[in-house]
Protein backbone atom coordinates (compact mmCIF):
# COMPACT_ATOMS: atom_id res chain seq x y z
CA UNK A 1 0.00 0.00 0.00
CA UNK A 2 2.86 2.22 0.77
CA UNK A 3 4.28 1.83 -2.78
CA UNK A 4 0.63 3.57 -3.76
CA UNK A 5 0.99 5.96 -1.59
CA UNK A 6 4.41 6.89 -2.96
CA UNK A 7 3.50 6.89 -6.84
CA UNK A 8 0.75 9.56 -5.89
CA UNK A 9 3.47 11.77 -4.45
CA UNK A 10 5.31 11.13 -7.00
CA UNK A 11 3.17 12.14 -10.07
CA UNK A 12 1.80 15.01 -7.63
CA UNK A 13 5.56 15.86 -7.66
CA UNK A 14 6.45 15.49 -11.21
CA UNK A 15 3.20 17.45 -12.07
CA UNK A 16 4.39 20.35 -9.74
CA UNK A 17 7.94 20.81 -11.30
CA UNK A 18 6.74 20.76 -14.91
CA UNK A 19 3.89 23.06 -13.71
CA UNK A 20 1.07 21.00 -14.81
CA UNK A 21 -0.44 21.70 -10.83
CA UNK A 22 -2.84 18.62 -10.45
CA UNK A 23 -4.79 18.32 -7.62
CA UNK A 24 -3.17 15.19 -4.87
CA UNK A 25 -6.48 13.40 -5.19
CA UNK A 26 -6.33 13.64 -9.02
CA UNK A 27 -3.09 12.11 -9.17
CA UNK A 28 -4.00 8.80 -6.38
CA UNK A 29 -6.77 8.31 -8.77
CA UNK A 30 -4.35 8.32 -11.66
CA UNK A 31 -1.66 6.32 -9.68
CA UNK A 32 -4.86 3.49 -8.30
CA UNK A 33 -5.84 3.41 -12.11
CA UNK A 34 -2.18 2.44 -12.95
CA UNK A 35 -2.25 -0.15 -10.01
CA UNK A 36 -5.04 -1.43 -11.47
CA UNK A 37 -3.29 -1.41 -15.43
CA UNK A 38 -0.09 -3.18 -13.85
CA UNK A 39 -2.58 -5.65 -11.96
CA UNK A 40 -4.09 -6.95 -14.85
CA UNK A 41 -0.90 -6.87 -16.76
CA UNK A 42 0.58 -8.95 -14.54
CA UNK A 43 -2.47 -11.35 -14.06
CA UNK A 44 -2.65 -11.61 -18.28
CA UNK A 45 1.62 -12.48 -18.37
CA UNK A 46 1.14 -14.89 -15.42
CA UNK A 47 -2.23 -16.36 -17.29
CA UNK A 48 -0.23 -16.49 -20.49
CA UNK A 49 3.07 -18.00 -19.35
CA UNK A 50 1.09 -20.80 -17.26
CA UNK A 51 -1.10 -21.68 -20.44
CA UNK A 52 1.89 -22.09 -23.14
CA UNK A 53 4.04 -23.85 -20.15
CA UNK A 54 0.81 -26.82 -20.48
CA UNK A 55 0.72 -26.33 -24.13
CA UNK A 56 4.55 -26.76 -24.19
CA UNK A 57 4.17 -30.12 -21.52
CA UNK A 58 1.46 -31.42 -23.74
CA UNK A 59 3.14 -31.50 -26.82
CA UNK A 60 6.42 -33.08 -25.38
CA UNK A 61 4.00 -36.26 -24.17
CA UNK A 62 2.33 -36.64 -27.67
Amino acid sequence: MAWWLLLALALWLLGQAVRQAASLTSCAASSAFLVVMGEIGDWLRRRWTARRGRAEAHAKTA
